[in-house]
């Protein structure tokens, strides 16, 4: 066998070693901190260096002296390392906080008080780590975007839930002026006010089923049913459903429009659009 590969076998049995109880050693620390294993693995690497340098050096017969120097630069190396290496290792762990503290983050941010998107604590260690946390500002970000939605529904909610309120107000409001008027004797033409009462009834009927309409136009997917409407019909449907509320709280209505005007629009939305500004007016 020759000396190089005498050297050779020695120099990975010292390593060897070295590198074994290494392992052994991380397997320990597998559920303790990051920052020792860290260390570990850069002592066990600068380590196996050493002992295999020291054991082949042992085995040339080196003499005292230079033996000895080999020592004291092993040592030296041996600590400059450590020391390098918990700086590092130090760094990678805080990079490894500031990012768990981004994840915690997310779940308790609100929105007035959202840490921007892209904004980071500590600048990440390694590309590993500066993926993850551009996953968790690409989470962050789609969080925002659902908390956004979220608020824009609940404010359509709440819209729809206003509009809905304010047109059954309107016709509401008409059949109980027709029916105070019936019940006092003071209606001057009763057939007319059960008629009107009748088609305020078929308005209301007509309002819940557009309450899935509304939601659509919540949406912004409302297609209107466009015909030809009379001006002169328009306006005198609207006068005649607002004439009992106007009358009750002494207000005169009066309204006219060309027969040969015609508009191209939906019937059933101008008219709606109509009588709340009519009855609006009458209540304020």
């Amino acid at each position: 066998m020759s000396d190089k590969v005498q050297v050779v076998l020695i120099a990975i049995a010292w390593a060897g070693a070295v590198a074994v109880g290494g392992a052994l050693l991380l397997r320990a620390l597998r559920y303790r901190s990051l920052r020792q294993s860290l260390l570990v693995l850069c002592l066990t690497t600068v380590g196996a260096v050493i002992a295999a340098t020291i054991g082949t050096a042992h085995a040339m017969f080196l003499s005292h002296h230079d033996y000895g120097v080999l020592l004291i630069v092993s040592g030296v190396v041996a600590v400059l390392m450590a020391g390098v290496s918990a700086i590092y290792a130090r760094m990678l762990v805080a990079s490894s906080r500031a990012l768990t503290a981004e994840a915690r983050e997310i779940g308790v941010e609100t929105l007035d008080h959202r840490r921007p998107v892209g904004a980071r604590t500590v600048r990440p260690g390694s590309s590993e780590l500066l993926e993850l946390s551009r996953e968790l500002d690409a989470a962050r970000g789609r969080l925002a975007e659902s908390r956004a939605r979220e608020a824009a529904l609940e404010t359509s909610r709440r819209e729809l839930v206003a509009w809905v309120s304010h047109d059954l107000r309107t016709p509401l409001a008409g059949i109980r002026a027709m029916a105070e008027a019936l019940e006092d004797g003071v209606a001057e033409d009763e057939d007319r006010y059960r008629k009107q009462i009748r088609m305020e009834v078929d308005r209301l009927a007509g309002m819940v089923d557009d309450l899935f309409e509304l939601s659509v136009i919540n949406a912004g997917a409302l297609r209107l049913s466009l015909d030809r409407i009379s001006l002169a019909d328009l306006v005198s449907d609207t006068l005649a459903g607002a004439d009992a509320l106007a009358r009750e709280r002494g207000v005169a209505l009066r309204g006219h429009a060309d027969a040969n005007v015609a508009v191209r629009a939906d019937g059933r939305e101008l008219s709606r659009l109509m009588s709340n500004l009519v009855v609006n007016a009458i209540r304020h």
